[in-house]
C-alpha cells in the first residue's frame, strides 16, 4: 500500500497563480507534461474536491489538488 503523500507547493515570488499541469509536472505526481495532460483529461485530479478537468486552470493560494496518492497545498 502506498502512503498518502502531502505537499506544500509555495508560488515563486511575484507569480499569482500556477496552472495546473504545470504543477503536477513540478511537485513530481506526473513524468511529463503529456501525462499531465492525461490524466487532467481523464478526470483523475481534484481541485478543492470537484474534478478539474482544465489543464491551464489557474491554481491560487489555497487552492488543494488531489491526484491519485498526492495532496498538494497551494501557497503564496
Amino acid at each position: 500500500m502506498i502512503a498518502k503523500k502531502n505537499i506544500t507547493f509555495s508560488l515563486r515570488e511575484g507569480e499569482e497563480y500556477i496552472q495546473l499541469i504545470q504543477l503536477l509536472k513540478a511537485a513530481g505526481c506526473v513524468e511529463n507534461g503529456a501525462q499531465a495532460q492525461a490524466v487532467v483529461a481523464d478526470g483523475m485530479v481534484k481541485r478543492n474536491g470537484e474534478t478539474e478537468l482544465r489543464k491551464r486552470a489557474k491554481l491560487v493560494p489555497g487552492d488543494i489538488i488531489e491526484f491519485e496518492y498526492f495532496t498538494i497545498k497551494i501557497e503564496s
